[in-house]
């Protein structure tokens, strides 16, 4: 099987970047809410919320995701 590189992009892309209608993002170990409600998930671990803004991954301590 041959795989343009357009599609094996767009194909990894969405096999590791998930949305989640209902999210919460930990600044810390402590608990502190960066952001509740709807994010992205992108596969380099940045968290993009429906403004726009980009979560750093080292900014993030964890995503609730139920």
């Amino acid at each position: 099987m041959v795989v343009a590189p357009d599609s094996l992009w767009q194909y990894l892309t969405e096999l590791f970047e998930h949305e989640y209608d209902h999210a919460v993002v930990y600044a810390d170990a402590e608990q502190t809410v960066l952001h509740e409600g709807p994010i992205r998930l992108l596969a380099t671990g940045w968290v993009e919320l429906p403004s726009g803004r980009l979560l750093s991954p080292s900014a993030v301590h964890h995503v609730d995701t139920d």
